[in-house]
């Protein structure tokens, strides 16, 4: 569909999204379209201070949003199982999980409270471990769906998987970490597909690619990528769309990769893309699974 955009959302009355990282950038947006469309969106936010401000900002629009808050820290693997007990004790369905959260540091090794460094742990351990928790609810909901944001840094920078360095301890490079990060979102999502298929499963596995979007994740960078992100970055009205896209649009298959195509997919309107070739090696996916499992001490149960 040409130029898909929040006018061809249908309502999204009586379902239940969860979105990580919603209290800022494109999380927020997704956040708020969904809100409007009539869904019941709860944010997941690691700072309760900045989540009461963005409730509160979306609250003020549409007074009748159905809206709530909920702490989690995916850099914390304690946080993420508390957070997913809370969950399920609360919500009797989920009918899409938005993996949106990220983070982007600048070349400045850290750790997430594990230990793992910090892009890996954040962006994909930590997410891992939420579906894991949350599959439950996810395949006791009718066609429920689980939306992983990606980024074009995966292709452009053509990045790969050491092995040997899962945990960038050698010559760190922010960018070379956060691109691996990214890659493994998407290998992630599309090995959970297959396992999903092959488990009979309804539940839906998509990637979304926000692409070059002024949404807050480049603060922490250089001056350079500043300078570029005011010049050639989009809106976070554009940033948002491959996400709510791959969340509510009913013709969307599981497995599907969808984001902007032009400038190297950083900008334009969400459409049909295909995923970097090491995504597309089944034995590396099912090697990054087995590791995910054993660091984050999950094991996925599929009906």
């Amino acid at each position: 569909m040409k130029n898909w955009n929040i006018a061809n959302i249908p309502s999204q009355k009586g379902k239940t999204f969860l979105i990580t990282g919603a209290n800022s950038g494109t999380g927020y947006g997704v956040a708020r379209a969904l809100a409007q469309k009539g869904g019941n969106v709860i944010m997941a936010v690691r700072n309760l201070e900045k989540g009461k401000a963005a409730r509160a900002g979306i609250l003020k629009e549409n007074p009748h949003a159905i809206i709530e808050l909920m702490q989690l820290d995916l850099a914390d693997l304690t946080s993420v199982e508390e957070f997913s007990k809370a969950f399920l004790s609360q919500y009797e369905r989920l009918d899409v999980l938005i993996n949106n959260a990220g983070i982007a540091l600048p070349n400045e090794r850290q750790e997430t409270k594990q230990g793992f460094e910090a892009h890996f742990g954040t962006n994909h351990l930590g997410h891992f471990a939420l579906t894991s928790k949350l599959l439950i609810l996810l395949q006791n909901t009718k066609d429920s769906r689980i939306v992983t944001v990606a980024s074009f840094v995966p292709k452009n920078n053509k990045s790969v998987i050491n092995w040997d360095d899962l945990q960038n301890q050698t010559n760190f490079d922010g960018m070379t970490a956060y691109g691996e990060s990214k890659l493994a979102n998407i290998m992630f999502a599309l090995e959970l597909q297959e396992r999903l298929i092959n488990s009979n499963s309804t539940v839906l596995s998509l990637i979304a690619n926000p692409g070059f979007t002024k949404s807050g994740i480049q603060d922490g960078m250089s001056v350079m990528i500043k300078i570029m992100t005011s010049l050639f970055a989009q809106s976070i009205e554009m940033g948002m769309l491959p996400i709510l896209r791959a969340a509510t649009d009913p013709t969307v298959k599981g497995g599907e990769f969808y984001g902007p195509l032009k400038m190297k997919e950083m900008r334009g309107y969400p459409e049909l893309t295909h995923v970097p070739g090491p995504a597309l090696i089944v034995k590396d996916r099912q090697k990054l699974w087995t590791l995910s499992e054993q660091m984050t001490q999950t094991s996925y149960n599929f009906k």
